[in-house]
């Protein structure tokens, strides 16, 4: 009998840590909307904006990150955006101005592509075997929800004893510390003799003709827009509209006492719930259509958000929503990217996942300014809601026709 390939290796459980460490810096900026706009006197959208750009330009470098793994080396494209992350950190730090932080917001997004999904999934599905890739991207996309789980909470507690400005600081040391991570970095080129043969500009073009990749493309869409406003938008959204945890609770008794910390802990349940959904929807995806399941996940999440906005706001709604949502939330990754892979081929995955992930960041752009857009027009939140639900509903319907099986290369003389 031959024996199994392993599904944990080196490349694995270093793209884990690497990728923990980039979400855990990445998801805590909605922590610090309160903080800075109180400081400075401005609307909630101006550090809106700036986390929104964050968004935009992590969707802008997410393809060129991934061709440049794929040109000059993997390791070489994740040292380049773990130094530009750390010096968007450090220049966000001594920022006073809106246009300054919403500057270097572009290059924490950046960043953040050369740390993130695009690049580390393209390497730890090369590095796996068939049978093990679904699992594999599961378990690193499952790792950034570990980085959401301790994200937001580290920050809550740092600013207890530190200025948002040192909290900045500290984060960007923590994106040089990955360096160090590198040398285990190391994954094959894993593909077919047809597929070495084209070229990327080949392969690209043949998936932008395809109508199934458009389908993938506008469905990702609503993936980045729900995340892209719960992460920035929902520890403000819970400070001050849900209602009071009163004292002798359950939430009250283990040290949660304001509504503040209650929003924190919220993107923590979210990431919490995250790892157990994102590990079933791998499970599941090696088992079942890829498709079908970003369906189901779609219309999950829609129902959940509109089940959400309709109730009254308490601390049990709120633990509710995280982790429902949270089980929902990067289920879409393991999915999407082995949709991509299966469809066409590994060799240039993640120039073409990060394509994808254009969309994706796009909504999440879109999230994250109209959030603080129409709240400081109509002072609450309740119309950036009602549009993540209908956009969350055109996604599940988007991925039915998706054609699901690999794209049949011309014939060559």
């Amino acid at each position: 009998m031959p024996r199994s390939a392993p599904l944990l290796t080196p490349v694995l459980i270093t793209g884990c840590l690497i990728i923990l460490l980039s979400f855990a810096v990445r998801s805590s900026f909605g922590v610090f909307q309160i903080p800075i706009a109180e400081e400075f006197g401005w609307l909630r959208t101006e550090f809106s904006l700036a986390i929104a750009i964050q968004n935009l330009a992590w969707g802008i470098g997410q393809p060129i990150f991934g061709a440049i793994a794929e040109k000059i080396g993997d390791r070489k494209a994740i040292l380049i955006g773990a130094l530009i992350y750390a010096a968007g950190m450090v220049l966000s730090a001594g920022s006073t101005s809106p246009i300054e932080h919403q500057l270097y917001a572009w290059l924490v997004g950046f960043g953040i592509a050369g740390t993130g999904f695009g690049v580390i999934l393209a390497v730890v599905g090369r590095a796996a075997s068939d049978e093990n890739r679904s699992m594999s991207l599961a378990i690193v996309s499952a790792a950034g929800s570990g980085g959401q789980i301790v994200g937001a909470p580290v920050a809550e507690w740092m600013l207890g004893f530190l200025t948002w400005q040192s909290t900045f600081l500290v984060f960007a040391a923590v994106m040089v510390a990955s360096i160090l991570l590198l040398p285990f970095m190391r994954a094959p080129v894993s593909a077919g003799k047809a597929e070495l043969e084209e070229s990327m500009g080949t392969v690209v073009l043949r998936a932008f003709r395809d109508p199934s990749f458009a389908m993938i493309f506008m469905g990702f869409f609503s993936c980045g827009y729900q995340l892209g406003f719960v992460t920035a938008h929902f520890p403000a959204f819970v400070t001050e509209l849900c209602g009071p945890i009163l004292p002798g609770g359950v939430l009250h008794s283990v040290g949660v006492t304001t509504t503040s910390a209650l929003g924190a802990v919220s993107l923590s349940l979210i990431g919490a719930a995250n790892v157990a959904g994102t590990l079933l929807a791998g499970w599941l995806g090696q088992r079942y259509s890829k498709k079908y399941l970003l369906a189901a996940i779609y219309t999950g999440r829609t129902i959940a958000a509109g089940l959400f906005i309709i109730m009254p706001i308490t601390p049990i709604t709120v633990i509710l929503f995280s982790i429902v949502m949270g089980s929902l939330w990067l289920a879409t990754v393991p999915l999407t990217s082995g949709l991509v892979a299966h469809i066409y081929g590994l060799r240039y995955m993640g120039t073409l996942y990060g394509f994808v992930f254009l969309s994706h960041q796009l909504g999440s752009f879109l999230g994250v300014w109209l959030g603080g857009r129409l709240y400081d027009v109509y002072g609450d939140y309740t119309l950036v809601w009602w549009i993540g639900v209908g956009i969350g509903a055109f996604s599940a319907i988007i991925h039915l026709p998706v054609r699901e099986k690999p794209l049949a290369r011309p014939l060559t003389a």
